[in-house]
């Protein structure tokens, strides 16, 4: 049986349900970004033990079919975003069809209505998220980081980073972890 979980956005989230299902006693299960496999069915005691569980953490099951596909659309752009955006040689509407299994006009239109926001514009925003890490660790130069986050150049990266945050990179860099956003709350 899987269930799907919303705000399950990182590593983080994945041991925090991980190790909360265990104190419950499901011991063999497979946790993955939004989604948990048991090996066997649930009551629906079972279930609401879990959910109860986990909304004291922030997280919380979804049962409708349309808001977990958002959910895992975000959660593929999460990973996209922080693990493989330099490799990225499709546009983004083929990648998320490719990986979705549904046709990118649906995507965007089921995502619009639930989440209130474009797929491109979360996916901006979480390019914007990645972005202020990188320069709050100081490790990589903007030229470094837009080559890894799949920006045509710096200016463009530059010139978006601008119109979300209404800060040049470097002004944000000299202000540090201040306004740095979670994940879960874009």
């Amino acid at each position: 049986m899987i269930l799907h979980i919303k705000n399950m956005v990182c590593p983080r989230c994945k041991m925090v349900v991980e190790e909360q299902l265990n104190i419950l006693g499901h011991n063999d299960i497979q946790v993955r970004l939004g989604e948990v496999t048991f090996p066997n069915e649930l009551t629906n005691t079972e279930i609401g033990i879990i959910d109860k569980k986990l909304i004291e953490f922030g997280f919380e099951l979804l049962d409708n079919k349309r808001y977990q596909l958002v959910s895992k659309t975000k959660n593929i752009l999460i990973h996209l975003v922080q693990n493989e955006n330099s490799f990225l040689k499709l546009t983004l509407s083929d990648y998320l069809t490719k990986r979705t299994q549904v046709d990118y006009n649906q995507l965007s239109q089921l995502f619009s209505q639930i989440e209130h926001t474009t797929l491109e514009q979360y996916y901006i925003n979480l390019k914007i998220e990645r972005v202020k890490e990188l320069l709050v660790y100081d490790e990589l130069t903007i030229k470094e980081i837009s080559f890894m986050l799949n920006y045509s150049s710096v200016a463009h990266l530059s010139k978006q980073f601008k119109k979300v945050t209404g800060l040049t990179p470097t002004h944000f860099k000299t202000l540090g972890n201040q306004k740095r956003k979670l994940i879960d709350t874009l």
